[in-house]
């Protein structure tokens, strides 16, 4: 499958970090109290929001977004920014290097362990000290204007559950255990809908192996593997 014309991916960026923006402005400005339920749905799509923008810079990492490769890189270093203060250059240098040795101890993002040492190991690998000391510091910045309680369940909290929803069905359900193909990857069951709400289609694991330069929104279109009882999960 070819990449994405350039209107549509750069469309479709645009239309995550708007999407993220218009609601995380909104809901700084909002005077809740928290026996509200309404408060934890909002978080939830505000962590579903924030797993787009990483999304969106994953797809930067593959040239998907724009062939224009300074527009592209553009989005992939404001994807970043706006998720939680990563250095794009980072991110691409191990996500690539997670493509070529997967499933092996060269792999950034492969740990033999349970899921929460895993887990552990998967945000230790990406976090820096910098990147705290940054947030730390926009955090406090913030707060003169923004109530610290809208920071915390809106920009802190779903940012955080966010690298939960990443790793889960991103890292951990893919490459848990052993495989019998050659991207060490399984994929879910087929069911767009919840593909999308989980993950942003990247439940399809063994399809972006398989077709790195597939866009997010394009992999529900991806063909089937050709075993499927052996690359799903259950």
């Amino acid at each position: 499958m070819q990449k994405s014309p350039s209107h549509t991916g750069l469309f479709v960026a645009a239309l995550v970090i708007g999407c993220w923006a218009t609601s995380i402005i909104l809901l700084m400005q909002w005077h809740f109290n928290f026996a509200d339920p309404f408060v934890y749905v909002f978080m939830l799509v505000q962590m579903h929001l924030y797993t787009g923008l990483f999304i969106t810079a994953h797809d930067a990492m593959h040239g998907t977004v724009s062939p224009n490769k300074g527009l592209n890189d553009f989005v992939g270093y404001l994807s970043t920014f706006l998720y939680a203060s990563f250095w794009y250059p980072q991110l691409y240098t191990k996500h690539h290097k997670h493509h070529i040795h997967v499933h092996t101890h060269d792999d950034p993002d492969y740990h033999q362990g349970t899921f929460f040492a895993w887990y552990v190991q998967f945000i230790r690998n990406y976090l820096s000290i910098w990147q705290i000391v940054v947030m730390a510091v926009i955090f406090n910045i913030l707060k003169i204007w923004i109530p610290q309680p809208n920071l915390i369940m809106f920009w802190v909290a779903p940012s955080l559950l966010s690298t939960l929803q990443l790793f889960y069905f991103g890292t951990y359900q893919p490459h848990k255990g052993e495989h019998d193909n050659r991207h060490f990857a399984r994929s879910q069951r087929r069911n767009h809908l919840a593909a999308f709400f989980s993950c942003y289609f990247f439940g399809y694991h063994y399809e972006h192996h398989e077709s790195p330069g597939v866009p997010w929104w394009r992999l529900w279109k991806a063909p089937l593997p050709n075993d499927e009882k052996e690359l799903t999960n259950s």
